[in-house]
């Protein structure tokens, strides 16, 4: 069904205003599988559903913003990494990306581990039942009560950062009584074709210590004269949303270099090679991302061929998938407010959330897809800008897309792969509320994570 034509901004690619726009779809219905949750379809009303759920019922329910993620996409995810890395090696979910107690939960049922970077993480692991042991434990500066923490109740493994690190979790080791196994993180020096702020390889970033100049293989020396900690490890991550394997197979062969260099001075061969997650996911039609088997062969013989030629036996290889588990698996669902046509520009439609449910626009320039999601509609494409309802002209959710020019106040509009970094950025700037994360399965939908109510938010606040 469609509605009649909004006042609009231009509508052919050819006379569009430069910007991150593409060409419109030949069909502004269709939802792109490529990034989508696997159960989003549209019902015989033309209204998208998730789960078996219809999304009006849905924001009926749950309001909005809200995000929905697809409980099944997410576990066929975590499924299919654990499937393609197999028995011989380890996949760590990076709960930075998201992390709740039911997610833990999944990860646990479907044979995963956990990375976490906080104290915060690591509680909501714990306590929702995920062994220790299979929890990693990440960050460049780790608190003394972090370490602790984690080092009491036996985490696998924690990745040192840094010199002081060496000296600060083997200090904590020693006075708990216990001898806490290691990974050390480097900086291999490669760079990743991905934005400025999420590239974490070259050597002027604050994380890991560099191969270069042999700072790497000193952070090695000294953790190995140290009893109270076990170096099982190098650990190596390059950035994120990285679609080309180049990256990893110049890292892959430093960090073997490394390894080599250590057997060579000390006489040991550690067992085990970490390197790290990023690899992207489709945000828009145009991305292509590579499926777990892919990457898990690739990386697999990039590590046993440099290994092979290093004369090394080849590691227990781990992974840290975060945002390609969890971000094709959600959608966030807006309501929209007003719609303000810029003759010769473009449409800017404002929606009842923003940059406080999505930072990644305003902070990586990050691309976004959106559809009409409450209704099919006939109307052609109009150029668009999704924004948020913040006071700052920088609170953009999806910089230029195309919608129906028959969109009107009250239609619902989504913008699916928000699983990842969006509720785990998100804030209360100018006090908004933090939306609710809805699992879906089945036909049935279940609040994960809550709505924050204004009793919330006045909580904190102690006059």
């Amino acid at each position: 069904m469609s509605r009649s034509a909004h006042p609009a901004g231009p509508r052919h690619a050819d006379v569009l205003p430069e910007g991150h726009y593409t060409a419109p779809p030949a069909d502004l219905n269709v939802l792109d599988p490529k990034v989508w949750a696997r159960t989003v379809a549209r019902d015989e009303r033309g209204v998208a559903t998730v789960g078996g759920i219809a999304v009006d019922a849905l924001a009926e329910e749950f309001g909005t913003p809200a995000y929905f993620l697809d409980e099944t996409d997410f576990r066929a995810r975590c499924r299919a990494w654990a499937e393609a890395f197999g028995k011989d090696a380890d996949v760590f979910y990076a709960g930075k990306a998201f992390l709740s107690r039911a997610v833990v939960r999944w990860l646990a049922e479907e044979g995963l581990n956990l990375d976490v970077c906080s104290g915060g993480e690591l509680a909501t692991a714990l306590s929702a039942g995920m062994p220790a042991e299979r929890i990693a434990f990440h960050g460049n500066n780790k608190s003394e009560d972090e370490i602790r923490r984690a080092v009491e109740v036996g985490v696998g493994r924690i990745v040192l950062d840094s010199f002081e690190e060496i000296v600060r979790v083997a200090h904590v080791a020693q006075s708990l009584g216990k001898r806490q196994r290691v990974q050390i993180r480097v900086t291999v020096g490669v760079e990743a074709h991905t934005h400025e702020f999420i590239a974490t390889a070259h050597e002027d970033q604050k994380f890991g210590i560099a191969l270069a100049g042999g700072l790497a293989a000193e952070a090695v020396r000294r953790a190995l004269k140290l009893d109270a900690i076990e170096l099982v490890g190098i650990h190596s991550h390059i950035g994120s949303q990285i679609f080309d394997m180049a990256g990893f197979e110049v890292s892959a062969r430093r960090v073997v270099q490394l390894l080599a260099e250590v057997r060579d001075e000390h006489g040991v061969e550690l067992p085990e090679i970490d390197l790290g997650g990023g690899l992207g996911i489709a945000y828009t039609s145009a991305d292509d991302p590579r499926e777990p088997h892919e990457i898990a062969k690739a990386l697999t013989e990039i590590v046993s061929r440099e290994c092979e030629a290093a004369g090394l036996r080849t590691p227990r290889i781990s992974v840290e998938p975060g945002r390609a588990i969890v971000g094709p698996t959600a959608f966030t669902l807006y309501r929209v407010g007003t719609i303000k046509p810029l003759e010769g520009l473009r449409t800017y439609v404002s929606v009842d959330g923003g940059m406080s449910d999505n930072i990644r626009t305003a902070l990586y320039d990050a691309e976004y897809s959106v559809s009409l999601v409450s209704r099919t509609s006939d109307a052609e494409p109009m150029l668009s800008r999704v924004v948020g309802k913040h006071c700052e002209s920088g609170d953009i959710v999806v910089r230029d897309a195309f919608l129906p020019a028959d969109l009107a106040p009250g239609d619902l509009v989504a913008v699916p792969a928000t699983g990842a970094y969006c509720r785990s950025m998100a804030s209360n700037y100018n006090h908004a509320l933090r939306p609710p994360v809805v699992a879906v399965r089945d036909g049935e939908a279940r609040v994960i994570v809550r709505r924050e109510t204004e009793e919330d938010l006045l909580r904190l606040d102690v006059g």
